[in-house]
């Protein structure tokens, strides 16, 4: 599997504490995404200006603390990376045995406390969907409590389902149009899936990242909402995330432009509106 990061948290990634692993990839383009590094199934090159050592490219496609990719791009021996470990410049992501990983979860689950254990997130896990689904089944035959984060874009994530003690799903827009026009693919098979999982999943918790200009308007809220009552299930409970700039810094540093503007900033006044008209609904909010 091609994780780009791993670490513990608690209860944000799932239930109690968990050890929780990024996985390379996704199949959306969100501009306001707070890992960039993960985006790419291929993976990005990653620098840190203040780091960053002309020597280490023989190619010289370091220059001034810049890092010029146009260059890159038709490099195939990677030395900066392959023949040198600088904290300066890094693939995104690393290789790990998916039976290396199951040893680690397990060897750790004595810190899996309050009913935690493992998280697969993103990028987008189910990019990587045959291991993914692989590791699930050995975590699960060890008795260790698993989460998913995921976009539901999946054709199989059913498939998931019996091998997820916890699946936490997004729900950024309900318009079909605008889901592909912020996030650049259709949500037609995210909603089915969601409506599928509050019928056959234990534990389903849905997300909504409330970010200004693209989802925070009244019809949208409204749309949220209706949606939310014809899914309203014991097994279902409800979230929305206020937007945050998190991940600007880390877009630079894989070459790219940040495009969000502080036109996406949501006050808390109004996340607290909508989290309560959650609540009026008779919609279950659980604040992780």
């Amino acid at each position: 599997m091609r994780v780009f990061q791993k670490g513990f948290n608690y209860s944000q990634d799932g239930f109690g504490n968990r050890l929780v692993y990024h996985l390379q990839g996704c199949n959306m383009k969100c501009p306001w995404c707070s890992n960039p590094e993960g985006m790419k199934p291929e993976g990005v090159l990653v620098t840190e200006k203040e780091w960053l050592l002309e020597e280490v490219c023989p190619r010289h496609a370091i220059q001034d603390g810049k890092l010029e990719r146009e260059i890159c791009r038709s490099c195939r021996e990677r030395q900066c990376i392959t023949k040198h470990r600088t904290k300066g410049i890094r693939l995104s992501y690393e290789d790990v045995n998916t039976d290396a990983l199951v040893e680690e979860a397990v060897s750790n689950s004595l810190m899996f406390y309050d009913g935690g254990g493992v998280t697969f997130t993103g990028g987008e896990a189910t990019v990587q969907f045959s291991e993914l689904l692989g590791v699930l089944k050995k975590l699960r035959a060890e008795e260790i409590h698993t989460a998913l984060e995921t976009n539901g874009t999946h054709l199989r994530l059913r498939e998931c389902f019996p091998y997820i003690s916890q699946l936490i799903m997004d729900c950024k827009l309900c318009d079909d149009a605008k889901h592909r026009q912020f996030t650049g693919v259709s949500n037609v098979k995210i909603m089915e899936n969601i409506r599928e999982a509050a019928r056959v999943h234990p534990c389903v918790h849905i997300r909504v990242p409330l970010i200004g200009g693209v989802n925070d308007s009244d019809e949208e809220q409204k749309e949220f909402l209706e949606f939310f009552k014809s899914i309203n299930e014991k097994n279902v409970t409800f979230e929305v995330l206020q937007y945050h700039e998190f991940g600007k810094e880390k877009w630079h540093q894989c070459g790219w432009e940040y495009q969000m503007t502080d036109e996406a900033h949501v006050s808390g006044e109004r996340v607290k509106q909508f989290r309560e008209a959650i609540a009026e609904s008779g919609l279950q909010y659980m604040r992780t």
